[in-house]
């Protein structure tokens, strides 16, 4: 195991263990509820759009799960914060898996992307280019 690989892991406790943004916002400009069935893990999505509609100006988190779907949620609406609805949805789970930094098992990308197909799902919701499904679930 690498020196690297090891404040990675690290990275990944420190978000389970103190998560960055979790919680409800008051008035979200929308929300959006996903599961992983295979773990159990659960993560609700709450954004706030800045005033051009396009602009996430805060994301928070809510739910339950094993440690790499919780540090993955607290990681990624950290990097929410400042981008566009067009940028969230370029978004990939290369891109989620990059944040957290180690090597993810096949068995826990799942636990890994949950967060970004919350949230892609929840704007495509939004911006009415799905129709409203009650939960995201990763198979």
């Amino acid at each position: 195991m690498s020196m690297g690989s090891d404040m990675y892991r690290q990275q990944i406790l420190d978000h389970y263990k103190n998560p960055r943004n979790y919680g409800d916002l008051d008035d979200p400009t929308f929300s959006h509820v996903g599961e992983n069935p295979m773990c159990g893990d659960e993560i609700k999505v709450d954004v706030l759009l800045e005033d051009d509609g396009e602009t996430i100006e805060y994301a928070a988190f809510s739910g339950e799960g094993c440690a790499i779907s919780q540090a993955s949620a607290s990681m990624l609406t950290d990097e929410l914060q400042g981008m566009t609805l067009d940028e969230l949805d370029d978004l990939d789970r290369d891109d989620v898996i990059d944040l957290l930094g180690v090597d993810i098992s096949p068995m826990r990308v799942k636990c890994a992307v949950l967060v970004e197909m919350v949230a892609q799902d929840g704007a495509a919701i939004h911006q009415g280019e799905k129709t409203s499904i009650e939960k995201t679930t990763t198979e």
